[in-house]
């Protein structure tokens, strides 16, 4: 589709540098006068707001910065520009309070550490869309690989402890030398239509209101368009015909890739599986109008998810 790439989290063409991820190399990136990192806690970015515009920027420090004296896991990015930048994990640091929002679907909290005056913790999905193509694509990169080392630290072949390798970009099994590379999820999430209307579904647990596309995990052995048809038939009864592909959203909460697929629907009776969903409906392209603009009582899936970028793409016809 047109436009594909403008997704958020997608389309900056960073320079991954993936010839620096030796140990030699990553350490001469760290050297720079330039070398610059990001810093995360528990999955949040440090940010700096812009009063002026209302976005965000990421807060970035050199590498001998005071806060990084607390700091944990180091990865290298990539090449912003000129730019070696890397991704550190703060989340060893305890600020004085510890919100019940930390980890809920929209964490509306911040938190500021002593020593980065003018930036703020800050839930991802709430800061997205106010953030650069470039300081998304980072942010995301390094929320992602810092994730998978939390949740990978041992090995799946013989269970020993790993370790960091490739600039963070590997685990390395000391024990019997395996490499365990960054887990990436596939997952299809499909604008179905029939005619002028398109199927929305709710899961529980969402905010008052909130519908989404459908979507799931591809199975192993499955192509795209199959799990395309598999999962709708199974959350809502409707059958698939065609499948078109139309773009692709890297989504680290905590390590998926949405497949964003055009799915063309060949009934229309909705059977509802509450296992897999709590409901789900038909909404015509006026319908859908006035739910983006907050005039119905369906709330459309959140600015910056590849489910509000298709179908605002599809209410302005621009899915060829």
């Amino acid at each position: 589709m047109r436009d594909a790439e403008l997704v958020t989290f997608g389309g900056s063409a960073l320079d991954r540098a993936v010839f620096d991820r030796t140990e030699e190399r990553e350490r001469r990136q760290a050297a720079s006068p330039k070398a610059r990192t990001l810093l995360l806690w528990r999955g949040k970015p440090a940010v700096v707001h812009d009063a002026e515009s209302g976005g965000y920027s990421l807060a970035r420090v050199p590498l001998d910065h005071s806060v990084l004296a607390q700091g944990g896991l180091r990865l290298f990015l990539g090449l912003d520009g000129e730019v070696p930048t890397f991704a550190t994990d703060l989340s060893a640091w305890s600020p004085q309070e510890i919100p019940d929002t930390l980890g809920a679907f929209a964490d509306p909290s911040t938190q500021a550490h002593p020593d980065l005056p003018d930036a703020s913790f800050v839930e991802l999905r709430g800061a997205m869309t106010q953030l650069s193509a470039r300081a998304a694509e980072l942010a995301a990169t390094g929320r992602a690989l810092l994730e998978w080392h939390r949740s990978h630290g041992f090995c799946a072949y013989c269970g020993h402890e790993s370790h960091p390798h490739s600039a963070g970009w590997q685990r390395l099994c000391t024990a019997c030398g395996r490499r365990h590379f960054p887990r990436t999820d596939p997952v299809v999430i499909m604008l179905v239509t029939h005619g002028n209307s398109v199927l929305l579904g709710r899961s529980p647990g969402w905010p008052e209101g909130m519908h989404s596309l459908l979507a799931g995990f591809v199975e192993p052995g499955e192509t795209i368009e199959a799990a395309v048809r598999r999962e709708t038939w199974e959350e809502t009864g409707i059958r698939i015909g065609g499948v078109d592909y139309l773009a692709s959203q890297p989504w680290p909460f905590p390590a998926s890739l949405m497949i964003g697929c055009r799915g063309h629907a060949t009934t229309q009776e909705i059977s509802v599986d509450p296992v897999e969903i709590e409901s789900a409906q038909w909404l015509s392209r006026e319908e859908l109008a006035q739910a983006i603009a907050g005039e119905h009582d369906v709330k459309p899936a959140r600015p910056g998810s590849i489910a509000h970028f298709l179908l605002r793409n599809w209410l302005a016809d621009r899915l060829d």
